[in-house]
């Protein structure tokens, strides 16, 4: 099993980056949304039901696997030319 490529590194790199903007970004559209919500809670029904907390609940649960993706330590291995060819060559000995 051999190591990725540099070239390999560079796309890996460039889709963990992206999943981090885009965390950050789904990160401000939450707090926004969540701020939103108790505004026009506040202004139409104040000091009735807090009905804004079940959005904000399940925004909160998609932030949660988001980040996770973004920043866990669930990382997916690169799968390299050379993971694909013994897998093949794994196969041939099998049939």
């Amino acid at each position: 099993m051999s190591s990725p490529t540099g070239d390999e590194l560079r796309v890996l790199a460039r889709k963990q980056l992206k999943k981090k903007q885009d965390f950050k970004s789904f990160m401000g559209i939450y707090f926004g949304v969540a701020l939103l919500l108790t505004v026009i809670w506040f202004l139409a029904t104040p000091g009735t039901y807090y009905w804004p907390i079940w959005a904000i609940f399940g925004m909160g649960i998609a932030a949660f696997f988001i980040g996770v993706d973004a920043y866990g330590p669930f990382k997916k291995r690169v799968i390299t030319e050379a993971d694909v060819d013994a897998e093949v060559e794994r196969m041939g000995r099998k049939g």
